[in-house]
Order: structure tokens, then sequence, then C-alpha cells
């Protein structure tokens, strides 16, 4: 899980340097980079290479075009985003670092943040012309992270008002993406890595299947429930990331190695927690 690959530091981010650095780590230790129907084909039963690996980027900001783009392309991987689908804007694609040309300037996490609250999400976020070069390149594929980004469960006056506002957030998520590629995909990634079993229900109508967390740990083929107030249900399926962070590549093998052990990893863990 990746936020914010920018020359701006600060929280969630990785360095331009320390993100080449891990790309190309990956492609000479053998990694291949896989998107979301493979990882959908896997957990239904279908198989995948031994050394192979999901990589992801929440919201959308501008420097995964700017910085996290030409790196990918050059070693030849893959990504999945999750777009705040009211954010994007029009207008043509900027320059990044592959392409020459003076580098549009970019905001820290916090001052993307500000610019987002004062609706400047052209400061911080990808434009739709940039998305559709990214998506055409067959490097980065898009998924949902809502339309609004709005945690309802704390500006909800009450249950019934948070479920019809998620149904509709949910919904008009799926409506653009399918309105911009002509498909709406049933990934979705949860704001802020919240969920509860509204959130989960109401994804479920939507049409989502593969739910990604912000929690750590393996994942495995066989579904997770959630307890519902009817009861047991079958619900889709959350997904567990690892957040990687500013740090060299020794760092990120490290983790890999870990959490590709799920008992090793179960019990780091536990000694974590």
């Amino acid at each position: 899980m990746y936020h914010h690959v920018s020359t701006a530091p600060g929280m969630i981010t990785v360095s331009p340097e320390h993100f080449a650095a891990q790309m190309a780590w990956l492609a000479k230790a053998g990694y291949r980079t896989v998107g979301g129907a493979q990882l959908a084909a896997w957990f239904a039963g279908e198989p995948l290479p031994e050394k192979s690996v999901v990589l992801t980027f929440d919201d959308g900001y501008l420097d995964n075009w700017v910085h996290a783009y030409p790196v990918l392309k050059a070693h030849g991987q893959t990504a999945l985003c999750f777009l705040v689908t009211s954010w994007p804007g029009e207008g043509p694609p900027r320059a990044h670092a592959g392409s020459g040309g003076a580098l549009p300037p970019l905001l820290d996490h916090h001052a993307g943040e500000a610019a987002i609250d004062i609706g400047e999400t052209d400061r911080a976020i990808l434009r739709w012309s940039e998305i559709e070069a990214m998506r055409a390149s067959g490097t980065f594929e898009f998924h949902s992270h809502t339309h609004s980004h709005v945690r309802w469960d704390k500006v909800a006056a009450n249950p019934q008002e948070k479920r019809a506002w998620l149904a509709r957030d949910l919904l008009d998520s799926r409506a653009t993406l399918r309105a911009r590629f002509g498909v709406a995909s049933d990934h979705l990634c949860w704001p802020q890595g919240y969920y509860d079993d509204d959130y989960v229900s109401a994804a479920a109508q939507a049409g989502f299947r593969h739910l990604y967390t912000c929690e750590v740990g393996p994942n495995y083929r066989h579904a997770r429930a959630h307890e519902a107030g009817s009861g047991a249900t079958s619900e889709p399926r959350s997904i567990s990331r690892l957040e990687v962070r500013d740090r060299p590549v020794s760092w990120l093998a490290s983790r890999l190695w870990v959490h590709t052990r799920p008992a090793l990893s179960r019990a780091y863990l536990r000694i974590k927690r």
C-alpha cells in the first residue's frame, strides 16, 4: 500500500529515490506485479507465480503520475490506484519525471488535504487525462475509493442516514468509473481503512466483492465472513495490505520475507500488538 511518491516529504510518503530502488529490487528479485483480475482469480483457485505482488495506491495523488508512473513503466510493472471519483478534474496531462520539462509542484499530505478541502483538488490530485494515459499504457488500473472519501459513520445523524448516504456514495463512484471507462470493477478500498457491518453490506449491494483494508497480515483463499445483524453471512472478501514506508530496500525485503510466511507473519503481528 502506497499513497504518495513525492519530493514533498511527510506522512504516508515514499521518496522517489526509495520508490525507484524498491521497484528495481522487486524486478531483480524476480517478483511479478499482478492486477485486480489476477488477484481475484487467485482467490477463486487459479494459480499465480510464487513471487507475485499487488501494488496499490490510495486516493489518486498527482505525484503518482509524476514519480510512480514513469518508474513502474520503465520496469514493466503494474499497480492498482483507488480513486476518490469526485476529485479528479479536467485539463491536459502535466509533465512527469520521464517526460522532460518542468514538473508540477507537489504538495505534502497535509497541504494536499487542505487544498482538497477548499475545492482546489487539481493541485493535489490526478486529472482524468493523466488517469487515461496511465490506464492506456497498461501500467495502472483504477478502482473505487468511494466518490467523496467521507466517513459517513462520523457525520450521519443516525444509522439510517449513514446507510443511505453510504449507499449513494458507492453507487456514484461506480457510475463515474463506468461512465469514464465503460466498466466499473468490483474492487473497493475503504477510506481511512474503516468499515463496519453497514459498510460491508452497502458494498455488497453496490456490487463490490474485493474490499481493501489497512490491516496487515496474510491473505487466504477461503472467504472471510462478517457477522451481520441478521446472522452470519458470506460477505465480500477483505484484503490485507502492507503499508510501505519511506525506507531502504532492505526494509521492504524483510517485510515481504515475514509476511509471505503465514505462521511467521501471525507471530510477528502478535508480538507487535
